[in-house]
């Protein structure tokens, strides 16, 4: 009875697993058995930075718009709450952009809110 080489599935898993290991270092790109693990944990990396990623942004636009209220003399807090108290609907990432760009109309909306 002749062996089984298992040849075509298997060769093709593995280089799926070679195909979206490039560009890793080493063997970690070449060799099966590390690039497996190492895939394994990058996907694992590209998950949890995902959801990381939001709540970065998020403390980069919060910084920015606390910035540029207290040039207009009025803290991060009392500028939300404004904002809330106003009507004015506007996220943060909008804020943060209008902070660093459109300072004029950034100062208009600090002025809403006082």
């Amino acid at each position: 009875m002749p062996r089984v080489k298992r040849g075509f599935k298997a060769r093709h898993r593995r280089n799926k697993v070679l195909k979206a290991a490039k560009g890793f270092r080493g063997r970690h790109s070449k060799i099966y058995k590390t690039a497996l693990v190492t895939l394994s944990r990058a996907r694992q990396f590209a998950y949890r930075d995902r959801r990381a990623r939001k709540r970065d942004f998020r403390k980069l636009w919060i910084v920015r718009i606390n910035a540029a209220a207290r040039e207009h003399g009025i803290s991060y807090s009392q500028f939300m709450a404004g904002l809330h108290k106003a009507g004015i609907d506007l996220d943060r990432k909008v804020l943060a952009e209008m902070a660093v760009h459109d300072r004029a109309a950034f100062a208009k909306v600090a002025s809403m809110v006082r």
